[in-house]
């Protein structure tokens, strides 16, 4: 059976309405998190971010959870712990996992940017531009300008802590 195009536009109508009632519910959300609930991320962020600093120079491991090796998911993880918030531990486990997903543009200090089509590289954004992350066999783990090629390979990013 097709639809009449009175129905038709109809549906659409009520599909965009649904999707707009979807982006305010989540944004409304985001309002509901308390100013302390923020406050105590935020100091969260910051720690991490301290600890992935005192990382830099520590070799790539694949599969390395440290101290004094790491691989990207390791080193978001380790750092994230040490600042009393326990995550999965691959790149795609820790997007699912961390339900506050945020815009390349909305990166705050703390956040974990995903890379590649299958999220499989990860690092943790530390403001200005720049992001730590452990980038693969034989390299140490570094802190970097997120340029044109992070930002054309960039598939997601999410806040943890809340």
């Amino acid at each position: 059976m097709v639809a009449a195009p009175a129905e038709a536009a109809n549906a659409r109508t009520a599909s965009s309405t649904t999707s707009a009632r979807t982006a305010a519910a989540a944004s409304v959300s985001a309002a509901r998190i308390s100013a302390s609930r923020k406050a105590r991320q935020k100091k969260r962020a910051d720690y991490a971010v301290k600890y992935a600093y005192k990382q830099i120079g520590d070799r790539y491991r694949y599969g390395g959870t440290g101290p004094g090796s790491w691989d990207c998911s390791g080193l978001a993880g380790g750092s994230w712990r040490k600042a009393g918030v326990k995550l999965p531990r691959t790149t795609q486990q820790i997007y699912r996992a961390v339900k506050y997903k945020v815009s390349w543009k909305g990166a705050v200090k703390g956040d974990l940017l995903f890379f590649y089509g299958g999220r499989s590289h990860m690092g943790i954004y530390v403001g200005k531009g720049y992001m730590i992350h452990a980038p693969s066999s034989g390299k140490r783990v570094k802190k970097v300008k997120l340029n044109g090629y992070y930002k054309r390979n960039f598939h997601g990013a999410v806040r943890p802590g809340y």
